[in-house]
């Protein structure tokens, strides 16, 4: 890697190390060596950058400054745009994401979206007309003004780490709150580097914009309890979802979660399954299947069961999986040991179940050093078994059969997630009548991207409550405020 500055905690817009020089170690998942440290930020730490961030809320003119915040947000992002190039290592070397992918939704898609945020601002109606009425007799004018939450405190996982952590910490300013960042353990530099991005380059205010690294999980129990947090907004699995739910209950934060998926592909019996196989297993090594949206159960007509299972062996036989930093790589490694233990453990229980290996179903051959995984097509399975249920996070990908598209639909919608989907026929009619019945947040109709930073992305059920991105994204982060005064007697 180019050298790059140590990694400090922002906390009131300071940049410096943990209290008492404290560290953990960062692991290039592609080579298991450690390749730098992080700042192992204190409770001392995140109660300092807590109250600077409640400080700059309830003292500075930040949330009433709607004209300045989007002038810091074009700074942020030409500085993001200057800094792309370390960015993309970073993101390679701590998160195993290979380059390619650098180039789309795991970097330049989210650095480009933030202009799109930074427009709301330029035509967002903060105050809504309502009218007037009579209530009990009183002329009365009414609007309905939308206001920044407050203190948030966004906490981010390793999977796609600039992407959420821009996600979050862009739209939650542009709504004129202030933030306390905490990314995950495993990726750390990449949110160290937005704060250092922050506070060298743009005009955000002491306080505004604070980032704790941390390789526990206290630092994210201290913020979701603290009073002084108004809101936490949290991505990461549906177990740890209910944890941040359960502590935030007790002060009743406003709470955004978006959590973990088991998302079917449907596939039409009036469409070529061996097209929509093959798209379906592609995608499903996509970082090496460590994404909560992929369609990692594809539910085929049973007559095309074989056909469909074939397809997808094939496809994923012929996906390249290797060095990250190759352009052609499209399968790296998954994140830490820990992982590559938990996906082992579904691809062992997948025998157990009566499934079997149609490609894979270990570790990558000749592969001694990193944490790799073999794309996987595990065949023979209904909906019941675990690993047709359960959330494996891996280049995993179960064939399951369906016989008609009611029972399609069962089975896709036979899951305590619902975070995305995707349907595959040749009648448009037909496939997004399918759609529409899917409990899911996002569905791709014949391999439609929906992604975008305009587009609002979330989960139905166990995969979460409230959405990312786009309008809805935005005003997660504001509160409505309802205001009433005698009709002909309106403020000047």
């Amino acid at each position: 890697m180019t050298s790059l500055p140590a990694p400090q905690l922002l906390i009131d817009g300071r940049l410096r190390a943990a209290t008492g020089d404290t560290s953990f170690p960062v692991i290039n998942p592609a080579t298991e060596e450690i390749i730098g440290y992080a700042p192992e930020a204190a409770g001392a730490d995140a109660d300092e950058a807590i109250a600077a961030a409640r400080q700059a809320f309830d003292e500075s003119d930040w949330p009433r400054r709607p004209g300045f915040r989007a002038h810091c947000l074009r700074q942020l992002k030409a500085a993001l745009d200057r800094d792309f190039e370390t960015l993309r290592e970073i993101t390679i070397a701590e998160a195993g994401v290979p380059r390619m992918w650098t180039d789309g939704p795991q970097l330049r898609m989210p650095v480009d979206g933030v202009d799109y945020v930074t427009g709301l601002l330029d035509h967002y109606e903060w105050e809504t007309d309502l009218g007037t009425a009579a209530p009990m007799g009183m002329p009365t004018s009414r609007t309905a003004a939308r206001e920044a939450a407050g203190v948030v405190a966004a906490i981010t996982p390793w999977n796609f780490p600039t992407q959420i952590n821009l996600a979050k910490v862009v739209p939650a300013l542009a709504a004129g709150c202030t933030v306390v960042l905490k990314p995950a353990p495993d990726t750390p530099w990449a949110g160290a580097e937005l704060g250092r991005l922050i506070a060298a380059e743009t005009d955000i205010p002491s306080g505004v914009v604070n980032v704790l690294t941390s390789a526990g999980a206290a630092i994210g129990q201290q913020l979701t309890a603290d009073p002084r947090v108004d809101m936490i907004s949290f991505t990461g699995s549906t177990a740890t979802g209910r944890l941040v739910m359960t502590a935030a209950a007790a002060t009743l934060k406003k709470v955004f979660l978006e959590l973990g998926g088991k998302s079917a592909a449907i596939v039409l019996d009036d469409y070529e399954v061996t097209a929509a196989a093959s798209l379906t297993a592609f995608t499903t090594c996509i970082h090496a299947g460590q994404g909560c949206a992929l369609t990692t159960r594809l539910v085929v007509p049973r007559a095309g069961y074989d056909e469909a299972v074939a397809a997808c062996a094939k496809t994923m036989a012929s996906v390249q999986v290797g060095d990250p930093l190759d352009q052609a790589t499209v399968c790296g490694p998954v994140i830490s040991a820990g992982q590559r233990e938990r996906i082992e453990s579904y691809l062992r229980s997948a025998i157990d179940d009566g499934g079997r290996f149609a490609c894979g179903g270990g570790r990558v051959p000749g592969r001694e050093t990193g944490f790799w995984v073999e794309p996987s097509v595990i065949a023979g399975l209904d909906n019941s078994a675990r690993a047709a249920r359960e959330e494996i996070f891996g280049p995993v990908l179960v064939v399951l059969a369906h016989d008609g598209d009611d029972s399609a639909i069962e089975i896709a919608n036979d899951s305590p997630y619902g975070l995305s989907g995707a349907v595959f026929g040749t009648d448009p009619q037909r496939a997004r009548a399918v759609a529409r019945r899917l409990r899911t947040g996002s569905v791709s109709i014949n391999g439609g991207v929906w992604y975008g930073p305009d587009v609002p992305f979330g989960g139905y059920k166990q995969s979460g409550i409230g959405r990312e991105m786009g309008v809805a994204g935005f005003e997660e982060y504001l509160e409505i405020k309802s205001m009433a005064v005698p009709a002909g007697r309106e403020p000047a």
